[in-house]
């Protein structure tokens, strides 16, 4: 153990608080870090005179303060003012201003925080047994769609959203589309713009349900809302941008919604029914709607939209494209009623003529613990002339099922189909569905 005299403690205590720099006290306080790390030298000392070992112990100790002190003197001559005035950046990596620079005439763009994990996957899918006796159909397990819903939330106000989904076609060979693709600005709850493919806002479960089966009541969607590659008679996909908000209106929760896109192909039949890079004309459509959802019933939303296109089909006139929507739901917990109804009006250009297809769903479940039996009753009926999807013609029937939830991320369902077609039999399908999310 080394132990110092008082003239000693005496001469370092004048060197530590009356030294000519911070610095220089800062070299000294390292320097009583380094006492306790001399022990060793003073135990080999013990074989010397005491007096003698004092003293270079006192020396040794000088010594290594007088090198700490000079080593803080070269640091600090190295220094410059800029280096000393300089501020720190700001957490989210934009310098701060100096106190030399002129003030910012606008504020800074929002800037993406690299110090943070952005994206987050959610996954769904689902797997399906399933026959029916349509003439030609057989009984088969069925992979449903594997669902990647991915987002990220670029800065406070910009956030990015996609749906990257996996299917199989009825080749048996899977194929990937990418189904959402938004770029969304959210300054408040009065305007959100977004730009990219959304599912148009044509009534109420278009985008209340998108491509998971998982948080949808029954193991599909209405007939109405089918995806145009699934036979669908809607424009579901939409490439362009879309404006969302509140409309101050007190306690009624007025909403409204206004899309503008390329609209669907109709040059063929055959065509990619999303127009994601070219559209087949210069005309785009819109859609325009408004809802609310009045605090006075929990759970309630009703509403109306209108969506006009101009369809550009090969060989046959050009079409006027009106689609009126109407909705009246409520959605709780435990309970759930959902109402649509629908007119798509087809109006070729050059004639009088006009094909009018109505159509209409109604679904009602109720929720007993982990189970939640459902129906659902549904109609369409185009014209067999209509010049858009002819082979839609009637269709219409009930649909019974039960939801079993084992745990929060599986559902287990069982739905009963039956449809009443025009001039071809009735067809009755059954489907057992495994849906979960990961």
């Amino acid at each position: 153990m080394v132990f110092l005299s008082s003239r000693v403690v005496i001469d370092l205590l004048k060197r530590l608080f009356f030294g000519q720099t911070a610095g220089q006290n800062a070299a000294f306080i390292a320097f009583l870090f380094l006492v306790p790390m001399l022990g060793s030298e003073g135990v080999q000392a013990q074989a010397v005179d005491g007096a003698d070992a004092d003293k270079q112990t006192i020396q040794m100790l000088m010594r290594r303060l007088d090198q700490l002190e000079a080593r803080v003197a070269q640091l600090e001559a190295g220094k410059t003012p800029a280096a000393v005035t300089q501020p720190a950046p700001t957490p989210s990596g934009v310098p701060a201003r100096t106190e030399t620079e002129p003030p910012a005439e606008h504020s800074e763009p929002e800037r993406m925080d690299m110090t943070k994990t952005l994206m987050k996957i959610r996954g769904f899918g689902d797997v399906n047994f399933h026959g029916d006796n349509r003439k030609g159909d057989t009984t088969s397990f069925t992979l449903g769609q594997l669902d990647l819903f991915v987002t990220s939330d670029i800065s406070e106000k910009f956030k990015f959203l996609s749906e990257i989904v996996f299917e199989a076609g009825k080749d048996n060979i899977f194929g990937v589309d990418v189904e959402r693709y938004l770029l969304q600005y959210s300054p408040n709850d009065y305007f959100n713009l977004s730009a990219g493919r959304y599912h148009t806002a044509i009534g109420y479960y278009n985008t209340a349900y998108h491509h998971s089966t998982w948080l949808q009541t029954a193991t599909g969607r209405p007939f109405l809302f089918q995806f145009e590659d699934n036979g669908g008679i809607l424009p579901i996909h939409n490439v362009g941008v879309s404006a969302t908000g509140m409309i101050p209106s007190g306690r009624l929760g007025l909403h409204y919604v206004a899309e503008v896109g390329n609209g669907r192909a109709s040059s063929s039949p055959n065509a990619e029914a999303v127009q994601n890079t070219v559209d087949e004309n210069n005309g785009k459509s819109f859609n325009l709607g408004f809802y609310f959802r009045p605090t006075a019933v929990r759970g309630l939303q009703a509403g109306v939209s209108v969506y006009h296109d101009g369809l550009r089909p090969i060989a046959l006139p050009a079409i006027s494209e009106f689609i009126v929507a109407a909705h009246a739901i409520v959605v709780r917990p435990n309970f759930e009623w959902l109402n649509e109804a629908l007119v798509i009006r087809h109006a070729p250009d050059g004639t009088s003529h006009v094909f009018d297809t109505p159509g209409f769903y109604t679904q009602l479940s109720r929720r007993f613990g982990s189970y939640r039996p459902y129906v659902r009753y549904q109609y369409v009926n185009a014209s067999d002339a209509e010049p858009v999807f002819p082979q839609v013609g009637l269709q219409q029937g009930p649909s019974i099922g039960v939801r079993y939830d084992p745990s929060e991320s599986v559902a287990l369902k069982l739905q009963y189909d039956h449809t009443t077609l025009r001039r071809q039999p009735s067809t009755d399908g059954l489907n057992l569905q495994l849906g979960f999310t990961f």
